[in-house]
Parts: C-alpha cells; structure tokens; sequence
C-alpha cells in the first residue's frame, strides 16, 4: 500500500514536472479582468503572510521579554473602567 501511494505521487510529480519543461509556449490574450484577478491574489498572500508574520513575532516578542524579565506596560498609564451615569429629573439645565 505504501509503495503504491509513492509510486503515484512519483509518477504524478514527473508528468507534473513534464508538462511544465515541455509546455509549448502560448500567445494567448490575457484579459484585464484575469490579471485584477491575479494582482487581488497575491495582494491577499501578502496580507495573510504578513499577518502570520506579524503574529508569530509578536509571539517570540513576548516569550523574550519574559525570559529577560521586562514588562512592556511598565510605563503605561491604565484608564479605569468606572461608568459615570448623570441622572436628571429630565430639565434642561441653563
């Protein structure tokens, strides 16, 4: 079974392989709206690997700053989360 699995994804990847060194090149017409296809797809391979990028950094980030003992939020001032209702009797105060 593991052999057959291999000798088909072998065989596969060679005429994969072939198609792409032996392909006859084409002078076709490339209509506009295929190429704002392709500029939107790798637009969004480029979002998603710079959010993936920027995830994983931020990850590494944190483990580091742990290991070395330095608080990010050290110097930050914190809002409190008090709600303030004024209640009126409903008359307009001048």
């Amino acid at each position: 079974m593991k052999n057959k699995f291999g000798a088909i994804i072998a065989g596969s990847s060679v005429i994969f392989g072939a198609m792409l060194f032996f392909g006859v090149n084409g002078r076709a017409y490339i209509d506009p709206s295929v190429m704002t296809y392709l500029i939107q797809a790798i637009a969004g391979v480029v979002i998603a690997v710079g959010a993936a990028v920027g995830i994983y950094f931020r990850k590494a980030k944190k483990k580091i700053n742990d290991k070395l003992g330095i608080d990010e939020n050290k110097n930050k001032e914190v809002e409190s989360d008090d709600i303030i209702v004024n209640e009126t009797d409903g008359k307009d105060e001048k």
